[in-house]
């Protein structure tokens, strides 16, 4: 069954322009595997964001600060190469030697509900972060029958949500998506929560 996630993910990688794709059950998973992946210890953060983002540096406990950037489609998480690409769709819009990361959640332009995936350069980041994904271990044998060597974080996508994606790729790739920037997210740092 997890033959069809492969495909959506192709299908993605695909229309992107990007070699890997690693889907995930969300978007601020993906970040949080390509920020694990690496391993990060500091970061910046847009003050201007979907409020999962600074929570994810928060229980990663990266340091971390705000800053005031004007974006538009996308972000780079500052002093990383891991891109927000949560609201970004757009034909060989990959951009290389980054680990960029999309969503599919239910306001974005291919709406499955819920999912994420990873876009790559790398084939041995992909394996990796696939068996970040997916509880440590790889797709091909029962996992009881594998000697696991990769702490995994049960972020996959379902076969299910993959055929949804499957379903509904061609129109979104044929349709035109809307612009978001960074006018579309409230001023985090006012929040109390960040006070």
């Amino acid at each position: 069954m997890f033959k069809i996630v492969e495909d959506f993910e192709k299908k993605v990688a695909d229309f992107f322009g990007a070699p890997y794709a690693v889907a995930t059950d969300c978007c601020t998973h993906a970040i949080e595997l390509s920020l694990r992946y690496h391993k990060v210890s500091k970061a910046i953060c847009p003050s201007h964001t979907y409020i999962s983002i600074p929570f994810t540096l928060e229980k990663l406990n990266i340091n971390w600060t705000f800053d005031d950037r004007h974006w538009s489609d996308y972000y780079c998480l500052g002093n990383t190469n891991v891109i927000d690409a949560a609201v970004f769709w757009q034909r060989n819009g990959y951009i290389p030697n980054t680990l960029m990361c999309l969503s599919f959640q239910y306001k974005k332009h291919l709406n499955l509900g819920k999912g994420g995936m990873i876009l790559t350069d790398d084939k041995q980041t992909a394996i990796k972060l696939k068996k970040m994904s997916y509880d440590g271990r790889s797709g091909d044998t029962p996992w009881m029958l594998q000697d696991i060597d990769t702490v995994g974080y049960h972020y996959y996508m379902t076969p299910e949500t993959a055929q949804i994606g499957l379903d509904k790729f061609q129109e979104a790739a044929s349709t035109i998506p809307k612009q978001w920037t960074y006018r579309d997210y409230p001023y985090l740092p006012d929040m109390k929560v960040f006070q």
